[in-house]
Protein backbone atom coordinates (compact mmCIF):
# COMPACT_ATOMS: atom_id res chain seq x y z
CA UNK A 1 0.00 0.00 0.00
CA UNK A 2 0.91 3.63 -0.43
CA UNK A 3 1.62 5.33 2.82
CA UNK A 4 0.64 8.97 3.47
CA UNK A 5 0.04 11.15 5.95
CA UNK A 6 -3.65 13.03 6.50
CA UNK A 7 -3.87 16.47 7.67
CA UNK A 8 -4.09 16.76 11.84
CA UNK A 9 -7.90 17.28 12.01
CA UNK A 10 -8.93 14.43 10.27
CA UNK A 11 -6.59 12.32 11.57
CA UNK A 12 -8.08 13.27 14.99
CA UNK A 13 -11.31 12.78 13.44
CA UNK A 14 -10.53 9.00 12.51
CA UNK A 15 -8.55 8.14 15.52
CA UNK A 16 -12.07 9.35 17.39
CA UNK A 17 -13.87 7.02 14.87
CA UNK A 18 -12.24 4.15 15.81
CA UNK A 19 -12.44 4.69 19.51
CA UNK A 20 -16.47 5.17 19.33
CA UNK A 21 -16.52 2.21 16.34
CA UNK A 22 -14.71 -0.38 18.90
CA UNK A 23 -16.69 0.69 22.19
CA UNK A 24 -19.66 0.11 19.99
CA UNK A 25 -18.47 -3.29 19.20
CA UNK A 26 -18.49 -4.12 22.54
CA UNK A 27 -21.33 -2.38 23.94
CA UNK A 28 -23.17 -4.82 21.32
CA UNK A 29 -21.86 -7.64 23.25
CA UNK A 30 -22.02 -6.93 26.63
CA UNK A 31 -18.48 -6.63 27.37
CA UNK A 32 -17.85 -3.81 29.96
CA UNK A 33 -14.87 -1.11 29.48
CA UNK A 34 -12.64 -0.82 32.16
CA UNK A 35 -10.11 1.27 33.56
CA UNK A 36 -6.79 0.05 35.59
CA UNK A 37 -3.49 1.48 37.14
CA UNK A 38 -0.75 2.07 34.55
CA UNK A 39 1.48 1.54 37.79
CA UNK A 40 2.55 -1.38 39.53
CA UNK A 41 5.04 -2.43 42.08
CA UNK A 42 5.93 -5.72 39.42
CA UNK A 43 7.01 -5.73 35.91
CA UNK A 44 6.87 -8.04 33.50
CA UNK A 45 9.75 -10.82 33.26
CA UNK A 46 9.64 -11.87 29.31
CA UNK A 47 12.89 -11.70 28.11
CA UNK A 48 11.56 -9.80 24.92
CA UNK A 49 10.37 -6.78 27.17
CA UNK A 50 11.83 -3.95 29.10
CA UNK A 51 9.85 -2.26 31.22
CA UNK A 52 9.86 1.62 32.21
CA UNK A 53 10.68 2.25 36.57
CA UNK A 54 9.76 5.32 37.91
CA UNK A 55 10.38 6.17 41.48
CA UNK A 56 6.91 7.19 43.45
CA UNK A 57 7.59 8.17 46.75
CA UNK A 58 3.88 8.07 47.98
CA UNK A 59 4.12 4.33 47.04
CA UNK A 60 7.16 3.45 48.62
CA UNK A 61 9.62 4.05 46.02
CA UNK A 62 10.04 2.03 42.87
CA UNK A 63 6.91 1.36 40.63
CA UNK A 64 6.83 0.59 37.03
CA UNK A 65 4.18 1.78 33.78
CA UNK A 66 2.43 -1.32 32.47
CA UNK A 67 3.33 -2.86 29.27
CA UNK A 68 0.22 -4.39 29.09
CA UNK A 69 -3.25 -4.05 31.42
CA UNK A 70 -3.16 -8.28 31.57
CA UNK A 71 -2.21 -8.74 34.82
CA UNK A 72 -4.90 -6.74 36.64
CA UNK A 73 -7.48 -7.80 33.99
CA UNK A 74 -7.08 -11.39 35.34
CA UNK A 75 -7.45 -9.53 38.93
CA UNK A 76 -10.61 -8.97 38.13
CA UNK A 77 -12.07 -11.63 35.97
CA UNK A 78 -10.45 -13.97 39.55
CA UNK A 79 -12.71 -11.47 41.34
CA UNK A 80 -16.10 -12.20 39.27
CA UNK A 81 -15.64 -8.92 36.65
CA UNK A 82 -16.95 -10.97 33.46
CA UNK A 83 -16.03 -10.13 30.10
CA UNK A 84 -14.04 -6.82 29.93
CA UNK A 85 -12.15 -4.62 27.91
CA UNK A 86 -9.66 -1.50 27.76
CA UNK A 87 -8.26 0.94 26.15
CA UNK A 88 -5.18 2.48 27.49
CA UNK A 89 -2.08 3.61 27.40
CA UNK A 90 1.07 1.04 27.68
CA UNK A 91 4.90 1.72 28.03
CA UNK A 92 7.78 -0.18 26.67
CA UNK A 93 11.33 0.57 27.06
CA UNK A 94 13.98 -0.26 23.73
CA UNK A 95 11.20 0.21 21.71
CA UNK A 96 11.36 3.23 19.01
CA UNK A 97 11.16 3.03 15.16
CA UNK A 98 8.64 2.97 12.10
CA UNK A 99 6.41 0.76 14.25
CA UNK A 100 7.51 1.53 17.34
CA UNK A 101 6.64 4.17 20.31
CA UNK A 102 7.35 3.91 24.04
CA UNK A 103 3.95 4.75 24.49
CA UNK A 104 1.14 3.42 23.05
CA UNK A 105 -2.30 2.39 22.79
CA UNK A 106 -3.41 -0.78 23.22
CA UNK A 107 -6.90 -2.19 23.29
CA UNK A 108 -7.23 -5.62 25.66
CA UNK A 109 -10.39 -8.20 26.16
CA UNK A 110 -10.78 -10.80 27.65
CA UNK A 111 -14.27 -13.08 27.12
CA UNK A 112 -15.04 -15.94 29.43
CA UNK A 113 -15.89 -19.69 28.01
CA UNK A 114 -13.67 -18.68 24.70
CA UNK A 115 -10.28 -20.73 23.58
CA UNK A 116 -8.17 -18.95 21.19
CA UNK A 117 -10.19 -20.15 18.27
CA UNK A 118 -13.33 -18.46 19.17
CA UNK A 119 -11.02 -15.04 19.97
CA UNK A 120 -9.48 -15.35 16.22
CA UNK A 121 -13.39 -15.14 15.05
CA UNK A 122 -14.03 -12.07 17.10
CA UNK A 123 -10.77 -10.49 16.25
CA UNK A 124 -11.71 -10.58 12.91
CA UNK A 125 -15.07 -9.32 12.91
CA UNK A 126 -13.95 -6.48 15.31
CA UNK A 127 -11.05 -6.03 12.20
CA UNK A 128 -13.57 -6.40 9.76
CA UNK A 129 -15.43 -3.61 11.63
CA UNK A 130 -13.19 -0.93 11.57
CA UNK A 131 -11.31 -1.31 8.87
CA UNK A 132 -13.68 -2.38 6.04
CA UNK A 133 -14.84 1.40 5.52
CA UNK A 134 -11.65 1.93 3.98
CA UNK A 135 -9.68 -1.35 2.76
CA UNK A 136 -12.53 -2.90 1.75
CA UNK A 137 -13.10 -6.27 1.35
CA UNK A 138 -10.95 -8.09 4.37
CA UNK A 139 -10.48 -11.48 3.96
CA UNK A 140 -8.94 -13.91 6.46
CA UNK A 141 -6.69 -16.60 6.42
CA UNK A 142 -5.31 -18.90 9.52
CA UNK A 143 -1.61 -20.49 9.07
CA UNK A 144 -0.56 -22.79 11.46
CA UNK A 145 3.18 -21.59 13.00
CA UNK A 146 5.08 -25.08 11.79
CA UNK A 147 3.39 -24.50 8.56
CA UNK A 148 4.46 -21.60 7.69
CA UNK A 149 8.23 -22.30 8.57
CA UNK A 150 8.31 -25.55 6.68
CA UNK A 151 6.45 -24.18 3.37
CA UNK A 152 9.29 -21.13 3.69
CA UNK A 153 12.64 -22.61 5.87
CA UNK A 154 12.12 -26.70 4.91
CA UNK A 155 12.65 -26.63 9.18
CA UNK A 156 10.00 -28.53 11.30
CA UNK A 157 9.86 -24.73 14.10
CA UNK A 158 8.96 -26.91 17.34
CA UNK A 159 12.16 -28.97 16.95
CA UNK A 160 14.88 -26.53 16.36
CA UNK A 161 17.98 -28.49 16.82
CA UNK A 162 21.46 -27.35 15.75
CA UNK A 163 20.52 -28.58 12.30
CA UNK A 164 17.71 -26.68 11.70
CA UNK A 165 18.81 -23.18 13.23
CA UNK A 166 22.05 -24.05 10.47
CA UNK A 167 19.36 -24.09 7.93
CA UNK A 168 17.58 -20.97 9.24
CA UNK A 169 20.40 -19.06 8.75
CA UNK A 170 21.29 -19.99 5.70
CA UNK A 171 17.67 -19.23 3.95
CA UNK A 172 17.70 -15.93 5.93
CA UNK A 173 21.28 -15.25 4.16
CA UNK A 174 19.60 -16.34 0.85
CA UNK A 175 16.93 -13.74 1.19
CA UNK A 176 19.49 -10.57 2.17
CA UNK A 177 18.79 -11.00 6.03
CA UNK A 178 21.82 -11.36 8.70
CA UNK A 179 21.29 -12.42 11.98
CA UNK A 180 23.02 -10.87 14.53
CA UNK A 181 25.63 -12.19 16.28
CA UNK A 182 24.44 -14.51 19.20
CA UNK A 183 20.57 -15.00 17.82
CA UNK A 184 19.50 -18.37 17.86
CA UNK A 185 16.66 -20.64 19.19
CA UNK A 186 13.64 -18.99 19.35
CA UNK A 187 15.16 -15.37 19.02
CA UNK A 188 16.16 -16.81 15.63
CA UNK A 189 12.13 -18.03 14.64
CA UNK A 190 11.28 -14.28 15.45
CA UNK A 191 13.75 -12.62 12.90
CA UNK A 192 12.21 -14.83 10.49
CA UNK A 193 8.86 -14.15 11.12
CA UNK A 194 9.44 -10.95 11.05
CA UNK A 195 11.65 -9.87 7.94
CA UNK A 196 10.69 -12.60 5.73
CA UNK A 197 7.13 -14.61 6.33
CA UNK A 198 5.37 -11.13 6.79
CA UNK A 199 6.17 -10.42 3.36
CA UNK A 200 5.11 -13.56 1.73
CA UNK A 201 1.32 -12.59 3.05
CA UNK A 202 -0.98 -10.80 0.58
CA UNK A 203 -2.48 -8.01 1.10
CA UNK A 204 -6.01 -6.84 2.63
CA UNK A 205 -6.11 -9.89 4.58
CA UNK A 206 -5.86 -11.19 8.17
CA UNK A 207 -3.06 -13.32 8.48
CA UNK A 208 -3.65 -15.77 12.15
CA UNK A 209 -0.62 -17.00 12.65
CA UNK A 210 -1.35 -20.05 15.26
CA UNK A 211 -0.42 -23.12 17.53
CA UNK A 212 3.07 -21.81 18.32
CA UNK A 213 5.81 -23.11 19.96
CA UNK A 214 5.66 -24.26 23.75
CA UNK A 215 8.55 -22.09 24.33
CA UNK A 216 7.00 -19.16 23.04
CA UNK A 217 3.59 -20.09 25.44
CA UNK A 218 4.25 -17.33 27.60
CA UNK A 219 0.82 -16.95 29.46
CA UNK A 220 -0.96 -19.15 27.27
CA UNK A 221 -2.41 -22.91 27.95
CA UNK A 222 -0.36 -25.75 26.59
CA UNK A 223 -2.59 -27.73 23.56
CA UNK A 224 -1.46 -31.46 24.14
CA UNK A 225 -0.72 -33.03 20.84
CA UNK A 226 2.05 -34.28 19.09
CA UNK A 227 4.15 -31.59 19.12
CA UNK A 228 2.41 -30.03 22.02
CA UNK A 229 1.42 -26.32 20.97
CA UNK A 230 0.76 -23.00 22.44
CA UNK A 231 -2.71 -21.94 22.33
CA UNK A 232 -1.40 -18.76 21.27
CA UNK A 233 -1.98 -16.63 18.17
CA UNK A 234 -1.13 -13.55 16.53
CA UNK A 235 -2.72 -11.59 14.25
CA UNK A 236 -1.42 -9.73 11.18
CA UNK A 237 -2.58 -7.16 8.21
CA UNK A 238 -0.93 -5.79 5.70
CA UNK A 239 2.51 -7.63 7.12
CA UNK A 240 2.22 -5.52 10.27
CA UNK A 241 1.27 -7.23 13.45
CA UNK A 242 -1.38 -6.25 15.11
CA UNK A 243 -2.52 -8.69 18.06
CA UNK A 244 -1.45 -11.21 20.38
CA UNK A 245 -3.58 -13.32 22.03
CA UNK A 246 -3.95 -16.97 24.20
CA UNK A 247 -6.08 -19.35 25.86
CA UNK A 248 -5.14 -18.20 29.32
CA UNK A 249 -3.54 -20.03 31.36
CA UNK A 250 -5.02 -20.58 34.68
CA UNK A 251 -2.51 -22.40 36.80
CA UNK A 252 -0.48 -20.52 38.97
CA UNK A 253 1.98 -22.97 39.69
CA UNK A 254 2.77 -23.12 36.15
CA UNK A 255 2.59 -19.39 35.65
CA UNK A 256 5.30 -19.10 38.70
CA UNK A 257 7.40 -21.57 37.18
CA UNK A 258 7.39 -19.87 33.76
CA UNK A 259 8.02 -16.09 35.38
CA UNK A 260 10.97 -18.28 37.26
CA UNK A 261 12.26 -19.64 33.87
CA UNK A 262 12.44 -15.86 32.27
CA UNK A 263 14.33 -14.67 35.13
CA UNK A 264 16.89 -17.47 34.67
CA UNK A 265 17.07 -16.52 30.88
CA UNK A 266 17.21 -12.38 32.02
CA UNK A 267 20.34 -13.53 34.27
CA UNK A 268 22.05 -15.08 30.88
CA UNK A 269 21.25 -12.24 29.06
CA UNK A 270 22.73 -9.65 31.88
CA UNK A 271 19.57 -7.81 31.95
CA UNK A 272 17.17 -6.50 35.03
CA UNK A 273 15.09 -8.55 37.89
CA UNK A 274 11.69 -7.53 37.85
CA UNK A 275 9.97 -7.90 41.33
CA UNK A 276 7.26 -10.83 40.30
CA UNK A 277 3.47 -9.51 40.39
CA UNK A 278 2.13 -11.55 43.39
CA UNK A 279 -1.33 -9.98 43.56
CA UNK A 280 -1.31 -11.41 39.46
CA UNK A 281 -0.18 -15.00 41.23
CA UNK A 282 -2.62 -14.90 43.80
CA UNK A 283 -5.24 -14.04 41.76
CA UNK A 284 -4.95 -17.27 39.74
CA UNK A 285 -4.92 -19.13 42.24
CA UNK A 286 -8.36 -17.84 43.65
CA UNK A 287 -9.27 -19.14 40.14
CA UNK A 288 -8.96 -17.65 36.64
CA UNK A 289 -12.36 -18.27 34.92
CA UNK A 290 -11.46 -20.21 31.57
CA UNK A 291 -10.94 -17.36 29.37
CA UNK A 292 -9.22 -15.80 26.42
CA UNK A 293 -7.64 -13.09 25.69
CA UNK A 294 -5.97 -10.38 23.01
CA UNK A 295 -3.69 -6.91 23.08
CA UNK A 296 -4.23 -5.17 19.70
CA UNK A 297 -1.97 -2.12 18.90
CA UNK A 298 -4.72 0.50 18.19
CA UNK A 299 -2.12 3.38 16.76
CA UNK A 300 -0.61 0.10 14.29
CA UNK A 301 -4.63 -0.42 13.56
CA UNK A 302 -5.47 2.94 12.60
CA UNK A 303 -2.28 3.29 10.78
CA UNK A 304 -3.47 0.12 8.34
CA UNK A 305 -7.06 1.83 8.23
CA UNK A 306 -5.26 5.15 6.88
CA UNK A 307 -2.89 3.25 4.58
CA UNK A 308 0.05 5.08 6.86
CA UNK A 309 4.06 4.53 6.11
CA UNK A 310 4.89 4.45 9.96
CA UNK A 311 3.23 4.91 13.40
CA UNK A 312 4.43 8.89 13.47
CA UNK A 313 1.93 9.43 10.68
CA UNK A 314 -0.79 8.69 12.51
CA UNK A 315 0.15 9.20 16.52
CA UNK A 316 -0.87 12.39 17.20
CA UNK A 317 2.59 13.42 19.03
CA UNK A 318 4.81 11.33 18.39
CA UNK A 319 8.29 10.79 20.12
CA UNK A 320 9.96 10.18 16.73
Amino acid sequence: MTGRKTPLRARLLQRAEVYACIRRFFAARGVVEVQTPTLSVAAVTDPALASLGVDVLSLGGRNYLRTSPEFAHKRLLAAGSGDIYELGRVYRDSELGRWHQPEFELLEWYREGFGDADLMNEVFELFRAVLEPTVGGLARLDVRYADAFARTFGIDAHRLDARAEAELHRGLARRGVEAPDGVSGQALLDLALATVLVREWPERTAIFLRDYPTEQASLARVRPGSPPVAARFEVFVNGIELGNGFHELGDAVEQRARFERDLARRRELGLPQPPLDEAFLEALETGLPDCAGVAVGVDRLIAVLAGANALADVVNLPHA
